[in-house]
């Protein structure tokens, strides 16, 4: 992607943190462009074409005590830009420069505090010696002798090189993460390094992308035609306006409409492109075709494997009907392509595959645009704000591409759903009316396989459980229950109990993520 924008860049060089992607948002945030390598992933050609202002040296799992764990490229200490290590980054970064790191008999996870004893420039106007600051800690690892040039600049109770520091140049190694809201200057710590320390002028925004996005569909297009997937999620919307904003009717949209959607929104995503934006619209009702395939399917990773298969079908054979299409628009985003890039070899285990990276353009022969491939979800929900799309589309909660599917645990049939529909439409309107959308990372209802007694008008019900599910997050990451008042909780229940005929009990999922999810399936 190095060569889709002029802007300052930051090079992070992932050692397989959970958290890596976080120091790229907390870059971006800041207005300065920053990618993600695996460290396996990169050579000396390749850094030096990238022309980064500086390197980050992400956190990881392994240890630098062990042989055969990753190391940083030595070109990354060559370049003579700043260099920060992150955790496992400033292991890795002593000791290939001449320091010595050990397993520490005190290992630190969770909150800890620093304390600092000497100034440095990354701490330039942002902590003074004396400062004793809470911070994120998660390592086993401490670094015992510190490489030539280095010296100490914090401290913690179980880590006498907390963080370190070699001005002359530029190199600065953390133990804690700065990068997550644990460590509550951790943001500004960033941006100290990224625009104080390596000079980076922060001009990387929604508006500048716009412009710039728009010029390279231009070029790529051409005068070709170009089809994109209309899912009714942010994501294919957002890039379906880009796209239509660049090259015109030049572009068409099929809408494959698999009947497992929330209530009215299919509805919504046809009047919206089709009549507010005026973008060239296939609508394929394929409720039917996707149902008899999903007919007693029970195990949700083959539900998801049939949706996708029969998306693609219906996809491809409407894609026929429109002859002369050069390109196929897709709505890739930059953690899809982390993933998918970790997934051939990087460091991160892949927790999902996605069906946004690869596989539609070898069937048809299509040549792939996906204008979001460099942005975070987020930085999307920005862009549509800037392309003027509707607060209520762009702030949408999201929504899973297998619909409503994986919301009915066991085999999915269209009674099931449209009880599903009614008992979801009731919470989301409740939770509107209280004012708490926007606060709510995502909110649903689930519908369980499980069947229990009830009473209701003096009469036995042996009907459905519906488990309503609401959590908090900043990234879809880490994720922790919404807590409802009871009172709220209450009355929502008794709506649904009320309305919703199959349903005779209403229950609370207050799990976090980990250990959970947070979809069922």
């Amino acid at each position: 992607m190095s060569e889709q924008t002029a802007h300052d860049r930051i090079l992070i060089i992932d050692f397989g943190s959970q958290v890596t992607q976080l120091i790229a948002r907390r870059i971006r945030e800041s207005g300065v462009y920053s990618e993600i390598w695996p460290f396996n992933a990169v050579t000396e050609e390749r850094i030096r074409a990238f022309d980064p202002r500086a390197v980050i040296l992400s956190g990881g799992p392994a240890s630098v005590t062990e042989a055969t764990t990753p190391r940083a490229p030595d070109a990354v200490f060559q370049l003579g830009v700043p260099l920060l290590g992150i955790c496992y980054g400033q292991h890795t970064m002593c000791a290939q420069l001449g320091g010595e790191v050990e397993p520490s008999d005190h290992r630190e996870f969770g909150r800890a505090y620093i304390d600092v004893v000497d100034h440095c420039d990354l701490f330039d106007g942002l902590w003074a010696v004396g400062d004793r600051e809470p911070v994120w800690m998660s390592h086993g690892d401490r670094v015992i002798r510190l490489p030539p040039g280095f010296r100490v600049v914090a401290v913690s109770d179980s880590s006498p090189f907390a963080a370190v520091a070699d001005d002359s140049r530029q190199f600065y190694g953390v133990l804690f993460h700065p990068e997550v809201v644990h460590t509550p200057h951790g943001a500004a710590l960033l941006q100290a390094f990224t625009q104080r320390v390596a000079g980076c002028r922060g001009d990387w925004t929604m508006a500048a992308f716009r412009n710039e996005a728009i010029g390279r569909i231009r070029n790529q297009v051409g005068d070709g035609k170009v089809i994109l997937g209309l899912s009714g999620g942010v994501d294919s919307a957002v890039a379906a306006v880009l796209l239509h904003e660049a090259i015109g009717d030049q572009l068409t949209c099929i809408f494959v409409d698999h009947g497992l959607m929330r209530a009215g929104e299919a509805d919504a995503v046809v009047d919206l492109f089709r009549r507010h934006y005026n973008i060239p619209l296939v609508h394929v009702d394929a409720g039917e075709m996707f149902l008899s395939r999903l007919d007693g399917v029970d195990d949700p990773e083959a539900k998801r494997k049939i949706i996708g298969a029969t998306f693609i079908d219906v996809f491809d054979a409407e894609a026929e009907k429109l002859k002369g299409a050069r390109f196929l628009g897709q709505g890739t985003l930059y953690p899809d392509v982390i993933e998918s890039v970790s997934f051939a070899g990087g460091p991160s285990v892949t927790i999902k595959s996605h069906h946004n990276v690869g596989g539609l353009p070898e069937r048809m022969n299509l040549e792939l645009i996906e204008p979001l491939r460099e942005l975070f979800k987020d930085e999307v929900r920005a862009l549509g704000r800037e392309l003027g799309l509707p607060e209520a589309f762009v702030g949408r909660h999201p929504f899973p591409g297998p619909g409503l599917a994986i919301r009915v645990p066991g085999a999915v049939t269209t009674e099931k759903l449209e009880i599903l529909r009614k008992a979801d439409q009731v919470f989301l309107e409740e939770i509107r009316t209280a004012g708490l959308y926007d606060a709510i990372w995502q909110a649903f209802a689930v519908l369980l396989p499980v069947r229990t007694v009830g009473v209701m008008g003096d009469g036995r019900t042996y009907d459905f459980v519906c488990a309503l599910r609401a959590v908090t997050s900043t990234d879809g990451m880490t994720a922790d229950y919404y807590p409802f008042p009871h009172d709220f909780l209450g009355r929502v229940a008794t709506r649904i109990i009320n309305e919703v005929k199959g349903i005779n009990r209403v229950v609370y999922d207050i799990t976090s993520k980990p250990p959970g999810t947070i979809e069922w399936e």
